[in-house]
């Protein structure tokens, strides 16, 4: 395989495997949809491989779903064959292509045990191969017929005793056929997001073709830019210098936000956040341990930084609010997990593992999974899901645990039902450390509490004017909000002053949700608490207590 300039690590990894004989055929996955630098050009990955690895190749066969067979070089030694003057057209149907191209292989294999052949290296790239052999019809023999075929080509003469090459192109792995995708013998690839110096790459490019979008060389953009993929910057430059809008420092940050929801197709949300722990009410002891982590995180003092948390405690105790105030603590974005479950078999894998690709590209983030008793998934998820359920469990285990995400990533899981979540998820190495969240136990946290989100309306009170009411305990921050909201429609459409729309709104005040459910919560929570600093000596009686069924 040729290709003398720098190439990025996978390319690497996969000429190695070519040249040393380990493997022939490979399955490249990930970031392939994206577009490569190729002398002052974006290329497709097709032609990128072309030009940085089968250059020297004598046939380089391309087959893709929508254009059927063709050659990207290597007609006049394939015109060669006596049987090519009878393809006419040439195959769309996957299985004639398949077939067409073994039978050339085994025509020069044939030529070359008479002593009449060379040792012609060929060639062969398969775009959108999780559209030919998807794993949803692992099920179908005519497409497990042709995955076998494929296979062939890893593993069985004539074709593994050639100089052959076959390079299967998909988005996801879990979306392949597993008869292709488990294959020993085939080499998987993981094509990544774009590194900073593929960035860096892209935008010196696109700067000399649309200068009417820079401002000047930003420094800052590279890191900023971290996860986004090249199609999609250059995509945003163009359209910006359309526009003849420069684009900044704050264009670049609220861009990135943009540019990774719209790659991940909608299976996260993409949070910067600007809060810091100043803006969450808790308790001195909670908040003091949060901010030595991710002074240690920003330190890069990693021994003693906690992979993962959980936040656990009822309903509308602000367990998303603090994770958004964690991360403008740490300065780094949030990747909050949206509904990334399908109901087609290997889907929700495949969406799984573009997550984690985003993940990985994204350097240090925080990792928001919510609701983490519904959506992480059990060990056993029983024949009701066709094991679906035990996949993700897996899967999202695995990524959780990987050392290699130490310091790179924090996986923080919230909520209200810790106990359903599986024990092995949320032991040392996935998730060190276990927050309660809790409501207010005095008078006193109700009126600080209520004091603090009056404030975001603009209506002030004082706490001892606010500690001489009968203010409700076990008062969440959600509760508190809806009450200040409230409060504050009143006084705009009462004309009554903030402390008089505060006493009518307490006559005959009922919580959101029942105390019964309340302390069932809270009890949960405090018995997942891994310091018992992080709970009130006022509630520490309740760990004692038994949960009702």
């Amino acid at each position: 395989m040729s290709g003398a300039q720098e190439v990025p690590n996978w390319l690497d990894e996969l000429r190695l495997a070519y040249e040393s004989g380990a493997h022939g055929q490979f399955v490249l996955y990930g970031n392939v949809a994206d577009r490569f630098p190729l002398d002052g050009r974006l290329v497709s990955l097709t032609r990128y491989l072309d030009a940085k690895l089968l250059a020297a190749f004598d046939i380089v066969f391309l087959y893709d779903p929508g254009n059927g067979l063709s050659l990207l070089r290597g007609g006049e030694r394939f015109a060669e064959w006596p049987a090519a003057a009878q393809i006419q057209p040439w195959p769309h149907d996957p299985r004639e292509a398949v077939e067409l191209i073994s039978r050339y292989l085994r025509y020069r294999a044939n030529l070359r045990a008479l002593g009449r052949g060379d040792s012609e290296h060929v060639a062969v790239i398969l775009r959108g191969a999780e559209l030919l052999l998807p794993a949803s019809l692992q099920g179908d023999f005519a497409t497990a017929s042709l995955a076998s075929l494929v296979r062939d080509w890893a593993a069985e003469p004539p074709f593994c005793d050639m100089a052959f090459a076959s390079l299967l192109l998909a988005d996801n792995l879990n979306d392949l056929h597993p008869l292709v995708a488990n294959n020993p013998r085939i080499d998987r690839v993981q094509v990544p997001l774009p590194d900073a110096a593929s960035l860096q790459q892209c935008l010196a490019q696109l700067q000399v073709e649309h200068p009417q979008a820079f401002a000047a060389e930003d420094a800052g953009a590279v890191q900023a830019l971290a996860g986004v993929s090249l199609s999609a910057l250059a995509s945003l430059v163009k359209r910006r210098a359309h526009q003849g809008q420069v684009l900044g420092a704050q264009d670049w940050a609220e861009a990135k936000k943009e540019l990774v929801e719209a790659d991940s197709a909608g299976l996260v949300e993409f949070i910067e956040s600007e809060r810091t722990l100043d803006d969450y009410h808790a308790q001195d002891a909670l908040k003091t341990w949060l901010r030595q982590d991710m002074a240690l995180w920003q330190a890069s003092d990693l021994r003693a930084l906690p992979k993962g948390y959980i936040f656990c405690g009822p309903v509308g105790t602000g367990k998303t609010y603090l994770v958004e105030c964690l991360a403008g603590e740490a300065g780094v974005p949030v990747v909050k997990l949206k509904n990334f479950r399908d109901r087609w078999v290997g889907s929700s894998e495949g969406n799984l593992e573009k997550i984690f690709r985003l993940i990985r590209g994204l350097g240090r983030c925080i990792v928001f999974i919510d609701e983490a008793d519904q959506t992480l998934g059990k060990r056993d998820g029983g024949s009701g899901d066709s094991g679906l359920s035990g996949r993700i469990y897996s899967m999202i285990a695995q990524e959780m645990g990987d050392a290699d995400n130490r310091g790179k990533v924090i996986w923080i899981l919230a909520s209200s039902r810790p106990d359903l979540i599986e024990v092995d998820l949320k032991r040392p190495g996935r998730v060190d450390v276990k927050i309660p969240l809790l409501p207010s136990t005095t008078v006193e946290e109700s009126a600080a509490l209520l004091k603090a989100l009056l404030k975001r309306f603009d209506l002030k009170l004082e706490q001892a004017e606010l500690v001489k009411l009968d203010l409700p305990l076990l008062l969440t921050p959600g509760a508190a909000e809806a009450l200040a909201v409230k409060i504050y429609r009143q006084v705009r459409t009462s004309k009554l002053s903030a402390l008089a729309a505060l006493k009518q709104c307490l006559q005959g005040y009922q919580p959101p949700v029942s105390e019964q459910v309340l302390r069932q919560q809270m009890i949960l929570a405090i018995r997942e608490a891994t310091d018992v600093a992080f709970v009130p000596e006022t509630l520490r009686h309740l760990a004692q207590e038994s949960v009702s069924p």
